[in-house]
């Protein structure tokens, strides 16, 4: 080895890849193990400064060209050789409308894009599952490539501005404090942007650069400090993996805990003694053999062990302890097999390393490849989709009549837009009031309007339910304060506008239950959902307004659209993807809601359950028609087919 060489960072990226790994394997517990991306973050920006500040000292300059072809050297053929082996196991496992949509990811991934798509994608209410996207993970390997490409001018400004360490601290320095504060802002507001957008993880990778400040003979003329500081470090880091979960507000502030346990194993690993040997603590624990073997498969074993986990939760959606013991082995396999044929060769190639050309120059070549790979997978699937597929696709992607104009608000939004659909000089006015669960009954309520000269006013908003208590929200990870806000104007506009009836529908709580499961989601919740419907139907009863209380469509366990598809690909039925009535429709939990319903005067109870279960069954495919475009929303044209149902239990 080099004499550069760390033994304990090695094993920092071992215990890195280790968490993430256990994490999404569900085999330990671990519901903090996502934060291993952030050592990564750390230890990429302690050596990358490290390396680019000793070769400006040096000689003055920057290299960049031979610095960008041992990047590309290092990442881009496995991660390359992993996104097309992905997409050839997509075309056996996954429906051509997920091959195309996720073909889309992997081009992303394949230019080191994929997070800014995500961003996108974090923002759409109807986007497909994120767990089920095989290129998800990328979105880390994006993030280190534009600090690649941006960290070098940034160091070579610090030497431009002020030569010496004191430049760079500067420079450094103000760009990690800019970029922690405006991360932990938007941790709050928009935590998509906080977790994906690279300018503000970067704060991460300038902690990792700060930590090469200190010189080596600090440490070695202080070898008592070491041993504490590291095992402060390594208590830092498994407090994060012990104590955080995905539904934290993260990164921001929390992200400081596994960052600063980083930095101080950094530290305390740099005072080492002769022949690279580490003196003793945890630093010599992460520099034992089984821990070294795994971090230099650690780039390998990333990108493998998404895919695999993936496409085996699709194949069998509840893994076994077993099944799960059996993907890692999968994965560690197929990482085997890329670091030794593919990942190190390429690194280590002679004819590669002699200048830079001769990598930059494939690397370009291998980015397009993939990125047409990618694109022309992702038309080619749906060039001649099978009609039953096409008909899916569509019923999955047509938006309610509401949402087509528009009417249904953004998280972001609090002022109320009340829209009006039919004859603005009806006689009489119909309120339709709620969240996304309301707004899938717009088109069948519409349409039986129309034909009763009746008009509809909506008020609408994403996520935000008619019943008057604060939700919390995963897109955002914290309260929906604009939620109440809108609510209540809204609610004073409904009063004003003075409808003949308001019709309210809304996700019920057990099917928010079954959304957050691995959160913590208090029993208490229950009871305020029970006394927010309450508050909320008696303003409109007491100010004399009659009011529909529609009940909730079942729930269920898979996204409706994608399974029936998968099953029509494999050649099943789909049948395959109905659900037993007790688990769907959660009867017992509507009985308490009619009775709260029915207990408010001018207040009645609509239940068209039956249009969806019969006695033991909720069916996924009715009458020819999908149900549901995802795991709880109408699909558009099953609902309007309801429209004489809707206009029988309203008119």
């Amino acid at each position: 080895m080099p004499a550069s060489f760390r033994p304990d960072i090695e094993g920092l990226r071992a215990l890195a890849v280790a968490g993430v790994i256990a994490f999404h394997f569900g085999l330990t517990g671990l519901p903090g193990g996502f934060v291993g991306v952030d050592i990564f973050f750390v230890i990429s920006g302690y050596l990358i400064t490290k390396h680019l500040l000793a070769e400006i000292t040096e000689t003055g300059r920057l290299n960049l060209w031979r610095f960008y072809a041992r990047r590309a050297r290092r990442l881009l053929p496995a991660s390359l050789f992993v996104i097309l082996a992905t997409l050839v196991a997509g075309a056996f496992i996954l429906a051509p409308e997920e091959q195309s949509l996720y073909s889309k990811g992997a081009m992303y991934a394949s230019a080191y894009m994929i997070n800014l798509w995500l961003i996108r994608w974090s923002f759409d209410y109807f986007a497909a599952d994120a767990t089920s996207n095989p290129f998800i993970h990328f979105w880390s390997l994006s993030v280190e490539e534009q600090f690649y490409l941006a960290w070098p001018a940034l160091l070579v400004l610090a030497a431009w501005l002020r030569p010496g360490k004191r430049g760079a601290i500067l420079v450094i320095g103000i760009a990690g404090l800019i970029s922690f504060a405006v991360c932990a802002w938007l941790t709050t507001m928009a935590q998509p942007w906080a977790f994906y957008f690279s300018p503000l993880r970067a704060w991460e990778f300038a902690a990792g650069g700060l930590a090469t400040m200190l010189p080596q003979k600090f440490w070695q003329d202080r070898p008592v400090l070491a041993a504490p500081l590291a095992w402060l470090g390594l208590a830092l880091i498994a407090g994060a993996y012990l104590s955080f979960t995905e539904d934290a507000p993260f990164p921001g502030f929390m992200a400081l805990m596994p960052v600063a346990g980083t930095v101080l194993l950094l530290l305390a690993g740099a005072g080492k003694g002769v022949n690279n040997e580490v003196r003793n603590g945890p630093s010599a624990v992460l520099a034992l053999p089984p821990l070294q073997w795994v971090g230099k498969l650690s780039y390998s074993l990333y990108l493998w062990h998404w895919p695999v986990i993936v496409f085996a939760a699709t194949l069998v959606p509840e893994l076994s302890p077993l099944q799960r013991l059996g993907c890692m082995a999968l994965t560690l396999a197929l990482s085997l097999f890329t670091y030794h044929v593919i990942e190190n060769p390429i690194r280590r190639n002679g004819w590669l390393m002699a200048n830079a050309a001769r990598a930059l120059v494939p690397a370009v070549l291998l980015t397009g490849t993939g990125v047409a790979a990618a694109y022309a997978n992702a038309r080619l699937v749906v060039h001649d989709l099978d009609p039953q597929q096409r008909s899916i696709a569509a019923s999955a992607a047509r938006p309610s009549t509401a949402r087509e104009a528009g009417c249904v608000l953004s998280y972001e939004t609090v002022t109320p837009k009340a829209c009006v659909f039919g004859t603005r000089t009806a006689g009489r006015t119909i309120a339709l009031f709620g969240d996304s669960h309301a707004d899938h009954w717009s088109t069948p309520l519409i349409e039986a309007a129309e034909k009763n000269n009746t008009k509809v006013v909506t008020w609408l908003k994403s996520s935000c339910r008619a019943s008057r208590m604060t939700v919390w929200v995963s897109k955002l990870k914290r309260d929906y304060t604009e939620c109440d806000q809108w609510r209540e104007r809204s609610i004073r506009q409904i009063i004003a506008a003075r409808p003949s009836l308001v019709v309210i529908s809304e996700i019920a709580q057990t099917s928010l239950r079954k959304m957050s499961v691995g959160m913590q989601m208090p029993e208490s919740r229950d009871a305020d959902a029970r006394a927010g419907l309450r508050a909320t139907l008696e303003a409109f009863s007491q100010a004399g307004l009659k009011v529909a209380f529609i009940r909730d469509v079942p729930f269920n366990d898979d996204h409706v659209d994608t399974c029936v598809a998968r099953a029509l690909w494999r050649g099943q039925t789909p049948s395959m993807c109905d659900q037993k009535r007790a688990d769907a429709a959660n009867d017992a939990g509507a009985a308490m809601e009619r009775d709260i319903v029915r207990a408010i005067p001018g207040a009645s109870y609509v239940d068209l359950t039956n249009q969806f279960c019969d006695q033991n069954t909720c069916h996924a495919f009715i009458n020819g028609k999908l149900a549901y475009r995802d795991r709880h929303h109408l699909a558009t044209p099953f609902a309007e087919s309801l429209e004489p149902v809707v206009e029988k239990a309203l008119f």
